[in-house]
């Protein structure tokens, strides 16, 4: 053998060996234990299904879960079969004639009853029927949770109302809830779910994911979810879900999102057009390429979170998307197909010359123009309703009203775009003066012509003197959200509770929506986490993380699309989450500071701070990532091995 073929020989054994060797160091250093799995929630749903059975039981024996998910307490599920097709009929019993429910179900031989409405804590009666007998069920219910918010007024002509129910979501201390005409709470949710609820044109309710996918409460995306809190679809995002979504009629998704990747780091400046079917991003709108940033700013502008987009509606006969921006006290349209600017709403002091014709000139007498608003929407007949939350009532800081001399209002505005003028046709609220005035949140609703809801959902008070900012950043001591039902310019409903409250929307107890057993779809991604480094190396070095555990209330946790890592630690330290594998490090940076926030509309707490002290998390999405990672955390240049290991 001549000496070139030996040199070759002993060059790839020698390269062998190394690798071996290599892997041998690679695997030594290899977390030993899996990190833990958390279930979400639609991971819970097929676990609770087993117990459904039917066979065995008749409508005199019929099997009643109560709360069947675990997540809506005030709800059963009653099973039974019949020898034959027969149709059933249910009466939720209440306290009067407004507050009982009826509702009727297809014919067949297996049938899943879903019970809503019971009352808590008492024992509820509930009545069957088929074609050819009838049952009077008992279901006793557990009490409301200690920290339940209750109503501390209620005012009703029952003349004027029916017994649909007023569905809140919190914004502070609360529940995802719903009361009936009598204030008495009918429904609830234990998961959280924030920000709109409504119902879809099949009839399920769509609402946010309890998982986040940003601090302060940007969510994963929404569930479509029954008032059983059984979960249909998770739609999830890469940018998350915030505020407001709209369905439209061919049953896309247009959803208030971020892009976090953006190079100016901007948030809540992005609308995307989800496909229900596929989970397919199918159109972005980003308003920076829209609007100018630095224009109309009012005194919560920021530069992250320069436009604040708090409401999305789109307009069938405009093809338009009308879009609330509380930070420039301004409401845009643009239209669908191109996304260019239409028209601005607003006051246009502040803003570039470029943009002063897309304003309105005001008509008519007693017109004022909304400040800080939410939840604008486009009406049946063109008109703009929307809430004006009212701070400042300036952009000029000299002319600022005090909180106290301040007031918030429903307010619809009449436009002519061939003139560019813009009338207003009706307010409620400024005749209740600073006791109405919320600076954040809330909410209206069109339920018909002159029938409207008017939510100021965001009043609170320090030390007796009502506030100019929300809740969360001033640290209030007293909330109040007031809710105002209104036909034909009359009082026809309103509750007060003792906190705040984001939305309110008033629907029936049961929608059109049927009952199905089954596993729920996951639709859409929330995309492939950034790296902020990477590294081939060999982890020769790393430290036990045994006391740095204790120290920094470090959790891992493995949900079905993600790792979640959580610490506490001092500002400013730096942090990286490293996944190890085949001797490569993955480095994903975790931020340690507290965001100066301006807009915490819903106060989640996720950032809450210890002294210097601040809750960090880093979520690293399972897309783009296979196998199995050894786990390390590196703190302020030290790294640690946590012996955990994650498989994706």
């Amino acid at each position: 053998m001549d000496k070139k073929k030996v040199v070759i020989i002993v060059f790839a054994i020698l390269v062998i060996v190394i690798a071996i060797l290599f892997r041998v160091i690679s695997l030594v250093n290899e977390g030993k234990n899996e990190v833990e799995s958390v279930a979400i929630l639609i991971d819970k749903q097929s676990d609770a299904e087993k117990k459904f059975k039917s066979e065995g039981y008749t409508i005199d024996n019929p099997n009643v879960i109560l709360n069947p998910y675990g997540n809506s307490p005030l709800t059963a599920l009653i099973i039974f079969e019949t020898p034959s097709y027969e149709k059933v009929s249910i009466t939720i019993k209440g306290k009067d004639e407004l507050s009982t429910y009826e509702h009727s179900f297809d014919a067949g031989k297996v049938h899943y009853i879903p019970v809503y409405g019971l009352y808590a804590g008492v024992e509820n009666e509930v009545v069957l029927k088929t074609d050819n007998e009838s049952k009077v069920v008992k279901i006793k219910t557990d009490d409301l949770p200690d920290d339940f918010v209750l109503p501390t007024k209620v005012t009703k002509d029952e003349s004027e109302l029916t017994n649909d129910l007023y569905f809140f979501t919190p914004s502070s201390k609360g529940y995802t809830c719903a009361y009936d005409v009598n204030g008495d709470v009918r429904w609830y949710l234990n998961e959280s779910a924030i920000w709109e609820i409504n119902r879809l044109k099949n009839g399920h309710l769509l609402l946010s994911t309890e998982r986040l996918v940003n601090t302060p409460y940007y969510s994963t995306g929404l569930y479509e979810m029954d008032m059983l809190g059984k979960v249909y679809a998770e739609y999830s995002l890469p940018g998350g879900y915030h505020h407001d979504y709209f369905e439209m009629d061919n049953g896309n998704l247009l959803i208030a999102s971020d892009d976090f990747d953006n190079d100016s780091g901007t948030v809540e400046d992005y609308v995307v057009e989800l496909d229900r079917d596929t989970g397919n991003i199918v159109k972005e709108f980003d308003l920076k390429k829209i609007l100018n940033m630095e224009d109309g700013k009012s005194e919560n502008w920021i530069e992250y979170d320069w436009f604040h987009n708090n409401s999305v509606w789109y307009d069938k006969k405009t093809n338009s998307i009308t879009l609330s921006g509380r930070h420039q006290d301004a409401v845009i349209n643009i239209d669908y197909d191109s996304g260019k600017l239409n028209w601005i709403l607003g006051d246009s002091t502040n803003w570039s010359e470029e943009y002063q014709k897309y304003f309105f000139k005001p008509v008519g007498d007693d017109f004022e123009w909304q400040w800080s608003q939410h939840a604008a929407m486009i009406l049946p007949n063109g008109d703009i309703f929307l809430f004006d939350n009212g701070n400042n009532k300036s952009k000029n800081k000299n002319e600022y009203f005090k909180a106290s001399d301040s007031y918030s209002r429903g307010v619809i505005y009449r436009i002519d775009t061939d003139n560019m003028t813009v009338e207003q046709v009706f307010e409620y609220g400024k005749e209740r003066g600073s006791s109405f005035y919320s600076p954040y949140i809330s909410d209206v609703d069109y339920l018909d012509e002159g029938h409207y809801i008017v939510h100021s959902g965001g009043i609170s008070y320090k030390n007796g003197q009502i506030q100019n900012q929300p809740a969360g950043i001033v640290g209030s001591d007293k909330l109040v959200s007031d809710t105002v039902e209104l036909l034909d310019d009359k009082v026809i409903f309103e509750m007060v509770l003792p906190t705040n409250n984001y939305r309110v929307e008033k629907m029936s107890l049961y929608g059109s929506g049927k009952f199905t057993l089954g596993k729920a779809k996951r639709i859409g991604s929330l995309g492939v986490t950034n790296l902020d480094d990477q590294k081939f190396v060999l982890m020769m070095n790393a430290k036990n993380i045994d006391n740095e555990y204790k120290k920094h209330n470090i959790k891992i946790t493995k949900e079905k699309d993600r790792l979640v890592v959580t610490g506490t630690f001092k500002k400013g330290t730096p942090v990286n989450v490293i996944l190890y594998k085949d001797m490569m490090e993955n480095i994903y940076i975790m931020r340690v500071s507290k965001t100066p926030y301006t807009a915490l509309c819903v106060d989640l707490g996720n950032e809450s701070t210890s002294g210097e002290n601040i809750l960090a998390t880093k979520y690293i999405n399972s897309d783009g990532l296979i196998g199995k990672y050894s786990i390390y955390i590196e703190i302020d240049g030290t790294i640690y091995n946590t012996n955990e290991y994650v498989r994706f």
